[in-house]
């Protein structure tokens, strides 16, 4: 692989920036996901429930499903560099905000904002799918995406160490409190390191922007309608959120607040509709040129697939540490040193799953990773208390080498789909990788953690299915319109 892309190669630019980059995506999904191996502290500091703290995990990703649309578009309008430093502005002064809660109100509240933070990971795949060629894209984007990925890793492996430092040299009590707000000064330090070092394009290239903006462009009738379809689960998610909130199940929410949510999302999803007609109109009278076409159904097929993958990722980071601490009853660091192992295979995984796509093609590439994520994920169901800790370290780590990889694999395919759309396409896919999560945890609220495990492994064998008779590899060349109106093709296969 790194006959390809030389990481050690600082005079080139494309690797700088690809550096500068992935320590980006890091820092986001550190603090992103800080909380899960600390949850044993917040469990004891705020007397927290078992429910309480499964709604947490998924307050966790809910917000991450609107942010990566919203984010997806504007990126592709302004440019990742400014976008990136701001959401590390962002990320910084919520992750302080979020040391200093009190009660579980304001730990809910912060924990919900907090799911901004994931939307980094879209603003990245357009910088790089900028800086590299399709030869190397998938490798690009895997690197970045396995590298960054790990922050949730080094999360669950430092975190609680570092808390126990600060507990016993700074404040006994508030230790994990000033581990967390250490996180948001890094953040907002290296916003402003980020701006300084990077630019949008190699010099001299068009930085290629949506000719509309509010809603994704199509280019059939077909594509426009099953756009609408999978616009629903985005906010069906957020609606089966609303409900767990509800009076129903823990009454964080009363029902009025309740009923307004779901009425706000089907006002919100009639918006949304409005804005892709508005933007596609002109698709019902008049045939768009065959050279300005895309197939939807390939942006489809991936969404289902990072449902599987991602979404299947985020939400057993959440959930590992406790499952750890409760199934062998081990203490919190090592609980979090054990939980680390799912996404330390992220820096290797994430990579090689993108690289096998570039050499074995993208279509073959997913089958095989699909597969071997559901039988991973059947053997992660088999674990108990009498298992042997090592092996079952070992089985978590085999299933996560097919949850990475096929992540990697899935975000190998977006940036060859259609170039000045890459971010929004990233972000509707990297959105239903947090449907896939909001959609797991709450299985898991019900369910057992083996049942969970199985549910992963069942639905990524459907998605399986679908990839093989309806996903095709992008071939050939894309066109894209630059500034002046000339029309210049793009290398995608």
């Amino acid at each position: 692989m790194l006959k390809q892309i030389n990481l050690f190669d600082f005079k080139s630019e494309r690797i700088r920036i690809l550096h500068f980059t992935w320590f980006a995506f890091f820092t986001t999904f550190y603090i992103w996901f800080n909380h899960a191996p600390l949850m044993g502290s917040m469990r004891a500091a705020l007397d927290l429930t078992d429910q309480q703290v499964k709604v947490l995990l998924i307050l966790n990703v809910a917000l991450t499903i609107p942010a990566r649309i919203i984010i997806g578009m504007l990126v592709d309008k302004f440019g990742p560099r400014i976008l990136y430093s701001l959401l590390l502005v962002i990320s910084g002064v919520l992750c302080i905000l979020f040391s200093m809660v009190q009660t579980y109100e304001q730990l809910a509240l912060m924990r919900f904002l907090l799911g901004f933070v994931g939307a980094g990971f879209v603003i990245g795949i357009r910088m790089i799918g900028e800086w590299f060629p399709h030869k190397q894209l998938g490798l690009a984007e895997g690197l970045y995406g396995g590298l960054g990925n790990f922050g949730s890793a080094a999360a669950s492996v430092t975190l609680p160490t570092v808390a126990i430092i600060l507990t016993n040299y700074i404040d006994a009590e508030n230790g994990w409190r000033y581990s967390l707000a250490l996180n948001g000064v890094i953040a907002l330090v290296y916003s402003v390191i980020y701006f300084i070092n990077v630019t949008d394009t190699p010099k001299g290239s068009t930085y290629f922007k949506p000719n509309k903006t509010g809603a994704m462009e199509v280019t059939t009738t077909k594509d426009f309608v099953l756009y609408l379809i999978m616009n629903i689960p985005l906010y069906l998610a957020l609606a089966v959120l609303a409900w767990k909130l509800s009076p129903v199940n823990l009454g964080l929410l009363n029902q009025t607040y309740t009923n307004v949510i779901y009425l706000m999302l089907v006002a919100t999803y009639i918006y949304q509709t409005y804005h892709v007609y508005r933007v596609n109109k002109h698709i019902f009278t008049e045939a768009v040129p065959e050279i300005h076409r895309y197939q939807f159904k390939q942006v489809a097929i991936l969404n289902l697939a990072y449902l599987c993958t991602f979404g299947s990722e985020l939400a057993v980071i959440s959930m590992l540490p406790l499952f750890f601490l409760d199934t062998f009853g081990i203490s919190q660091i090592m609980a979090g040193l054990l939980a680390g192992s799912y996404a330390f295979i992220n820096i290797v995984a994430r990579p090689t799953g993108g690289f096998v796509s570039d050499r074995f093609g993208r279509k073959r590439t997913l089958m095989i990773l699909l597969t071997g994520l559901a039988g991973g994920y059947f053997l992660m169901s088999l674990i108990n208390s009498e298992w042997s800790l090592f092996f079952a370290v070992v089985i978590v780590m085999f299933c996560s080498l097919f949850v990475m990889a096929g992540a990697g694999a899935v975000f190998a395919v977006v940036p060859l789909i259609k170039r000045r759309m890459t971010g929004q396409i990233a972000g509707m896919t990297g959105a239903y990788g947090n449907v896939g999560a909001v959609i797991y945890l709450t299985i898991l609220s019900f369910v057992p953690a083996s049942t969970f495990f199985i549910v992963i492994a069942s639905s990524a064998l459907i998605v399986m299915v679908f990839v093989f008779l309806f996903f095709e590899d992008p071939k050939g060349q894309t066109a894209e319109v630059l500034p002046d109106g000339t029309v210049q093709m793009i290398d995608v296969g």
